[in-house]
């Protein structure tokens, strides 16, 4: 994700959000709150980890097709793109 400053600060709320998020799950569990409403909340995390996660993938896209974010410079193949897109899957 380099250069869209944009999406990075897309990202980083949202990963902070889905911070926040699970350290009131943590004290839910800590807490001794109800199954239902600590399983509903650590859904609610585990969207936003995957929301930031397919916008890092949206975004960088571009940069893994040409090679620009590969530390060897070249562009990643199919099955390379495959893999990452079936990571959040």
């Amino acid at each position: 994700m380099v250069g869209d400053d944009e999406a990075i600060k897309t990202v980083l709320n949202r990963l902070k959000r889905a911070q926040g998020q699970l350290a009131g799950v943590i004290t839910m569990i800590e807490d001794g709150r109800d199954c239902k409403e600590v399983v509903t909340q650590l859904a609610a995390v585990s969207r936003a980890l995957d929301r930031a996660g397919f916008k890092i993938v949206a975004t960088g896209l571009r940069e893994c097709l040409t090679g620009e974010s590969t530390e060897s410079g070249e562009p990643m193949t199919e099955a390379e793109l495959e893999k990452l897109f079936l990571a959040l899957a």
